[in-house]
């Protein structure tokens, strides 16, 4: 089985490269620009690349990285399945407490700070409806691990905790989120690219706040304190009824982080 992993470097592409390599397959990993990339056969690819926290800072690259790239591999055509990894940040504008994958999507093209929901939702696109039906995308919600360096509010909280037990925390307890661990989203795109097809939300299908993630801590003997008090509105809750038909359901972000946190030194 020929499997490319886009992305393969980062984030959410290096742990499902070594889940890929502990099945017994041997991934390949384009670096970035490999000329190789449109010329050979690729298989399965599961497109992770993109750009998270500098998209507005960067918005041509993010534009490349998120829309053009996966533009010509799939004009290419040299790939046998393609599961593309978008996010469920493109459901921020609508104004529903749950929103499902074939509902439409609210975007405003005149803000700036959306190029990076206009060109995942140009990726999308291109992938449903230019890929000769072997194209499919993957929803992530807020994926979360504590490796070094992993992004994210609750994963860097949770690296802090390796080294403090007292946590000031810069954000507020009224916050909420849908968390999703990165082994849970791994195993989700494995199970997409298996038996999937269409829009899946990878996420764990309910938010969590700040403060109730707190008392996870406390209970375990962490003192934690926020910094802020804001209350913004919650975004839309992601269905998770397809990815329940595939078999794959994330576990709750307190059972993880308790396990996480009953493994550390006392």
């Amino acid at each position: 089985m020929t499997v490319t992993v886009l992305g393969g470097a980062g984030f959410v592409g290096a742990r499902l490269t070594a889940r890929l390599r502990d099945a017994g397959l041997d991934p390949w990993v384009p670096a970035r620009g490999d000329p190789d990339l449109l010329a050979r056969d690729l298989g399965t690819v599961f497109y992770c690349a993109g750009l998270t926290a500098d998209y507005d800072r960067r918005p041509f690259d993010t534009v490349e990285a998120h829309s053009t790239l996966v533009s010509r591999i799939i004009e290419a055509g040299r790939f046998d399945k393609l599961v593309y990894c978008s996010s469920t940040r493109l459901y921020d504008g609508q104004r529903k407490d749950v929103v499902h994958e074939a509902e439409p999507l609210v975007l405003d093209p005149a803000d700036p700070r959306r190029v990076y929901d206009l060109s995942k939702a140009l990726g999308e696109n291109l992938t449903l409806a230019r890929s000769g039906g072997r194209g499919a995308v993957a929803r992530l919600s807020n994926v979360f691990d504590w490796e070094d360096g992993a992004p994210g509010f609750l994963s860097e909280w949770l690296i802090e905790a390796r080294a403090n037990r007292d946590l000031v925390l810069q954000s507020s307890p009224n916050i909420a989120r849908d968390y999703i661990h990165l082994d849970d989203t791994v195993a989700a795109l494995i199970a997409i690219a298996e038996r999937g097809q269409g829009i899946f939300n990878v996420a764990a299908g309910r938010l969590t706040t700040n403060a109730e993630i707190a008392r996870v801590f406390e209970a375990r003997g962490f003192w934690v304190k926020f910094t802020g008090d804001a209350n913004p509105p919650a975004p839309p809750n992601a269905a998770v009824e397809r990815l329940a038909g595939l078999g794959v359901a994330a576990r709750p972000v307190e059972d993880v982080v308790a396990a996480y946190l009953e493994g550390l030194p006392a």
